[in-house]
């Protein structure tokens, strides 16, 4: 039985080079080796083949039938490590490989995707996969070394315990969802030519209330924006765990009245219905806001408003590719801050 253990890389080159060339002398030389070395190589391998690898001639040697066939397996495993050697080198340079990418929903809406489009455009040779999870699923995941990025948040019950790299992107405040017609819908910001507002805003899905129509720069009144006092009467459409301390439980409270509840929905678009139905007004984050469907109006709220933070979870050590896709993620702020000019559209210049 050949000993296959003894078929290492340095035995596989030398088998190689002395098949191409036809002669332990020209392989010697191409390996810097001396000829008797390279008998004595030879000589081990073919005891650990079970038999001759090589015919022996007057001039030069050639393969015999056993030879050719380790010869063969020979050169796969040369050119599957050749290349092996290639893609962690551009992996190592953040140009190839595959990179693995989780984030939470809502970071799903617009931020992650905008931001891998760019990404791939910049690197067409690396692989990119993607997961969806809740936050601590996704530290769980790039803790065990099953993702090489997440992005996170500390919405809604504080930010997950996690022993890597965390690099705070985004300061996402929750606007509230409201059916257009109702009350606290129009009429809570004014354009700059002191017109009221109330048409379609910066988004693709929702109205934003007091959104210009058409991309100018809108100025807050002082009376922009809800009271959260203004909701108390209002039911709450949430699915945050019972028990647990949720950023509107928190702002409310501070504003001296407990949040109404409401029916318990899960998925954005759920809520979204419910709302549009009339049963109860939700917290949005910006991330969502393309999401928001037409029939609804996001509202800001005035004062103290909730707010969670956004973070790139990496690990001690991450890939090249993945420092880059973190600052990228650091970059789309500065392209798409929705609420911050409340004009229509993106501005340019951000999609490169």
């Amino acid at each position: 039985m050949p000993d296959v253990n003894a078929f290492d890389i340095t035995a596989l080159r030398l088998l190689d080079e002395v098949a191409r060339s036809g002669s332990f002398t020209a392989a010697a030389e191409l390996l810097g080796y001396t000829q008797s070395a390279v008998s004595r190589r030879v000589a081990a391998l073919e005891r650990a083949a079970g038999g001759p690898l090589f015919e022996r001639l007057p001039r030069g040697v050639r393969l015999t039938p056993a030879g050719a066939a380790l010869h063969r397996h020979a050169i796969d495993v040369l050119d599957r490590l050749g290349r092996a050697g290639e893609e962690l080198a551009a992996i190592h340079a953040g140009s190839g490989g595959t990179l693995r990418v989780g984030a939470f929903a809502t970071a799903n809406v617009d931020l992650v995707p905008a931001t891998l489009k760019r990404f791939a455009d910049r690197h067409p040779e690396v692989e990119l996969r993607l997961a969806e999870g809740l936050s601590p699923r996704l530290t769980d995941r790039l803790a065990a070394g099953a993702l090489d990025l997440a992005v996170i948040s500390d919405y809604p019950a504080g930010l997950p315990p996690f022993a890597g790299r965390l690099i705070p992107l985004y300061e996402d405040r929750l606007l509230v969802a409201l059916p257009r017609d109702h009350p606290l819908a129009r009429s809570r910001t004014v354009f700059g030519d002191g017109h009221e507002g109330g048409g379609p805003g910066c988004c693709q899905g929702g109205t934003v209330a007091g959104s210009p129509e058409s991309g100018g720069d809108l100025q807050e009144s002082p009376e922009g924006g809800v009271d959260l006092r203004e909701l108390a009467g209002e039911r709450w459409i949430e699915a945050a765990p019972r028990g647990q301390p949720t950023l509107l439980v928190a702002a409310c409270a501070a504003a001296g009245f407990t949040p109404r509840g409401g029916l318990r929905v899960a998925e954005w678009s759920g809520k979204f219905g419910f709302v549009a139905a009339g049963l109860g007004v939700t917290l949005v984050p910006e991330l969502a806001a393309r999401a928001v469907p037409h029939d609804l109006v996001l509202v800001p709220l005035r004062g103290q408003m909730p707010a969670r933070t956004v973070y790139a979870a990496l690990p001690d050590r991450p890939l090249p590719a993945a420092r880059e896709l973190a600052g990228m993620l650091g970059e789309w702020e500065a392209c798409t801050t929705v609420s911050r000019t409340w004009a229509t559209g993106w501005p340019r210049g951000c999609a490169t």
